[in-house]
């Protein structure tokens, strides 16, 4: 019977040892450091011996750079969005140009030479790398005009680039150690470590801590193998470039004069006959008018004459939407087509002694951004060369309307001007006030944002527009500039909650003196609302309603006070002739 037994002991005992023996060696697999290595070529997603890694901030970018001839060259792209977008790349002319307060930098690709202006210079080196997709600038010639550092090491090849700067956390090793991709002791390591290497503490943790290394490298070690964490300072030694603008000592009172043709020129005295205060008149000139960068003129002498001898001083205007043939972006993202048109608008000025232009670009696209900020940029250095004042024209702002730049266009222009109206036009969905003053309020307070109150002007309107809600059926056909189909849900008035009345609705625009017209012809008592700074009117007429938000002398009061109490450098109004003589008035008790 023992002898039956002692196997089955003899199996059994194999068994735990054999179970003994698998436990013991998960635990040891468990617990024994990885030997693995990640090459760090695989580390920055490198597949080239040309490709150069970009490490921006302590952190790998997706961009890649070009290493040739032992020169580091930056994608465009990259250069633009993270480091200094004052450099335009121009892909139709393969130009790169740079524009500082007082130069134009231009680089043909694949030149070692540039052009400061008229002056040129060697940097020894090609500057820009071009192919079909997009170009690559020598870091070198970035670092001229931009703030940053940077450090270029290979083995595989990267840059390591910094332009945030403050503080941060260093910490020494107190021994030999490694830096692992991952946290954990399974993760592949990526460098060894000496004892006493310094390293930049990225996320701190209790047993495994983020880490970068001087050489570019991003990884963890063990929380317990670093000591003397310290505060460290990263300060930039580049001298900004300091801008200067045209200022006049006085606020500007400012009237947008609307020329459609050559005789309307003749009007100006009568147009100016029943103002007030006005210093600076802005007629609508010029225009785009092909897509080389030639304009139409409508200037004349005798008119900037007449307005210098009652001091007034000749903004002019130059639009891009007179002319629907016109491509605004063929011209603006080709160099050689804006710069046709700067010097087309600069001659002009220069024979018609015009003291100021001002810039109308409505109706862009958000691609035409950078070609529209670079126009902003070269023309202000020629203005400036010239004396000449540069005012420019935009939007509240919002989102869609960003690429404006406001920001950028205040370095280089003398003055903002807000079009603080349009807030409900003629394609609106629905009726509403062309300015109310929370709107008006709100443009101003986001334009500071991006703009000295100094360099603001407050664009406000002298027009309003009457709204037609036409019940769907209805003979009438009351005039109007635009019609959608809408509804109105009645249950307010009465009506059940099913009630719902479908309408045309129309608007057209409209001069002071109509509306008060329309308001006395329909006996109908305005009714000021604190909500829209301003008069409102509704009426019916043969089974139209009528609703007005009445732009007068206390409307514009509300927003001259806006541009008071922001200490604004003054205020425009579109357009003159459109304004009822009282409203000069109360505009020369705020602006004079």
């Amino acid at each position: 019977m023992k002898k039956k037994i002692v196997p089955f002991l003899a199996a059994g005992a194999l068994i735990i040892v054999v179970l003994l023996f698998m436990v013991l060696s998960s635990l040891i697999e468990k617990y024994t450091p990885s030997k693995e290595r990640q090459d760090l070529s695989e580390y920055y997603r490198l597949s080239g011996s040309e490709e150069v890694a970009v490490i921006l901030n302590r952190e790998i970018t997706d961009s890649k750079g070009r290493m040739i001839n032992g020169v580091v060259y930056l994608d465009y792209q990259l250069v633009h969005d993270s480091i200094n977008s004052r450099f335009y790349w121009d892909a139709n002319e393969n130009k790169l140009l740079y524009t500082t307060p007082t130069d134009l930098i231009t680089v043909n690709a694949e030149s070692d030479s540039y052009t400061v202006t008229k002056d040129t210079k060697s940097l020894g080196h090609t500057i820009v790398k071009a192919d079909t997709s997009t170009a690559y600038i020598a870091v070198d010639f970035l670092a001229l005009y931009s703030d940053f550092s940077y450090v270029t090491l290979e083995e595989p090849n990267r840059i390591l680039l910094t332009n945030e700067w403050g503080e941060y956390e260093t910490a020494a090793l107190k021994k030999n150690t490694e830096i692992r991709y991952q946290g954990g002791i399974k993760s592949p390591i990526l460098a060894d470590l000496e004892k006493g290497t310094e390293v930049t503490v990225l996320e701190p943790d209790e047993t495994w801590t983020k880490v970068y290394t001087t050489d570019g490298i991003m990884g963890y070690v063990k929380s317990k193998t670093l000591e003397n964490t310290e505060t460290r300072m990263e300060d930039s030694n580049y001298v900004p470039e300091e801008f200067t603008h045209i200022r006049k000592d006085f606020k500007i009172n400012m009237a947008w004069h609307q020329v459609t043709n050559a005789d309307a020129n003749s009007t100006v005295a009568s147009v100016l006959q029943n103002t007030k205060g006005i210093n600076v008149i802005s007629p609508t000139w010029f225009y785009l008018n092909d897509n080389n960068g030639n304009i139409a003129n409508l200037a004349s002498s005798s008119y900037v004459e007449y307005c210098h001898q009652n001091g007034i001083e000749v903004w002019a205007l130059v639009s891009n939407l007179e002319n629907k043939d016109v491509d605004s972006t063929q011209v603006l993202t080709y160099t050689s087509r804006r710069e046709n048109l700067i010097n087309n608008l600069i001659s002009a000025a220069i024979q018609y002694n015009l003291d100021g232009i001002n810039v109308d670009f409505e109706s862009l696209s958000s691609e035409v951004g950078d070609g529209y900020i670079q126009f902003i940029r070269e023309l202000s250095l020629k203005c400036a060369n010239n004396g000449i004042v540069l005012s420019v024209d935009n939007y509240v702002p919002t989102e869609f309307t960003a690429f404006y730049n406001r920001a950028e266009q205040a370095l280089f222009a003398d003055y903002v001007v807000i079009m603080a109206y349009d807030e409900h036009y003629s394609g609106s969905e629905e009726a509403g006030s062309v300015a109310s003053i929370g709107f008006v309020k709100e443009g101003v307070a986001n334009t500071l944002k991006e703009v000295p109150a100094g360099q603001i002007i407050l664009g406000m309107p002298f027009y309003t527009r009457v709204w037609m809600e036409t019940p769907i059926g209805s003979e009438d056909t009351s005039a109007g500039d635009t019609e959608n189909t809408t509804g109105e849900n009645n249950e307010a008035e009465g009506g059940s909650a099913d009630s719902y009345t479908l309408f045309e609705l129309s608007t057209y625009a409209t001069n002071m003196a109509e509306i008060q017209n329309l308001i006395s012809a329909n006996g109908v008592t305005p009714v000021w609302s604190d909500e829209a700074g301003q008069y409102y009117v509704q009426y019916e007429n043969n089974g139209v309603t009528y609703k007005i938000w009445v732009e007068d002398a206390l409307s514009l009061e509300e927003k001259l006070k806006v541009m008071q109490s922001n200490n604004l450098a003054g205020g425009s109004f579109w357009k003159l002739g459109l304004e009822l003589p009282s409203v000069w008035d109360t505009i020369i008790k705020y602006i004079n």
